[in-house]
Order: C-alpha cells, then structure tokens, then sequence
C-alpha cells in the first residue's frame, strides 16, 4: 500500500451542499434559511436564549433556595507519590508544589492524598491530608502541617461624623 492508495472510510466523507442551484436541487429560492427574517438575513446570529425580545425562559422562571457552589472549599489535589520528588527532609509547602508544577490554577488549598508511596523523610505542610496520606507520611519519619488561616483584610475605621 501506498499514500496515493490511501482513501477515507465509506461514509466518512459527505458531498458539500450546494445552496442556490434551482428549486429542483432542493436547495434553491431560500437555500435552506426558510421564510424572510433575521436569521434569513447574511450575519445574523442570535445569542443563546434569546426569545425575539419576550422576557426569556431563564429570567420567567423563580429562582429560589441558595446555592453553596459560590462558598465551597476547592482544593487542589496532589498525590503522596508525587512528593517523593523532593529531598529528603525538604520543607513541601504550597509555593514549593507551585515551583514544582504539582499544583497549579486557584484554589483555596492544597490537599495531599494517599496515592502512590513515599520513600523520603518530608515535612509537608497542606490545609487538609486524607487519613491514608497521613500515615504515609509520618511513617517515613515525616509530619504534616497545617498552616494558619489567612487572615481578613483589615478595613480602615470610618471617621467619626461631627
């Protein structure tokens, strides 16, 4: 077999359509846009949900209840196994996985999990470990940490109305 011999699968490959060819060809007067209006027109395009200027479904209907998504605690995931890159007794803090590539994009923190084994005496220092990492951990002769909470971003005191 050569490269000239190559050809696409049956069926893989379809006939493009052929707009304006005659009524006949089925794809004549309207070419496929149907009756006149804004989508019959060259470059229109409406934006999803969009209902013509009716008030759209999404803001007809109620919303109720509370959503948590916008308060949950995201954490950035990294697996014991991945920390036996650094050396032994080495301090594995968040800015080190960052340096490191094993954490990267926003998250509220790092949490290590139990994958894979250890084989180094590390001080890891993470906002949350499974109970499997833990113990992976400190049965190298390591310890984890958990680092303070950040604190709130001190306002400044209104001045007093005289």
């Amino acid at each position: 077999m050569r490269l000239h011999d190559l050809k696409p699968r049956p069926g893989a490959r379809h006939r493009r359509k052929r707009l304006g060819q005659g009524e006949s060809s089925g794809h004549g007067k309207t070419s496929g846009r149907g009756g006149k209006g804004q989508t019959a027109r060259s470059g229109s395009s409406i934006r999803i949900g969009f209902e013509g200027g009716q008030m759209p479904l999404i803001r007809r209907i109620p919303k109720r209840g509370f959503n948590n998504a916008r308060f949950a605690i995201r954490y950035i995931v990294v697996n014991v196994g991945d920390l036996d890159r650094f050396n032994d007794g080495a301090r594995v803090d968040e800015a080190a996985l960052r340096a490191a590539g094993l954490a990267s994009g926003h998250a509220t923190g790092i949490k290590i999990l139990g994958a894979g084994q250890l084989s180094k005496k590390l001080v890891v220092c993470a906002h949350a470990f499974s109970a499997s990492a833990k113990s992976k951990i400190e049965a190298k002769g390591g310890s984890c940490e958990i680092p303070p909470p950040k604190a709130a971003p001190a306002t400044a005191p209104k001045p007093a109305a005289s």
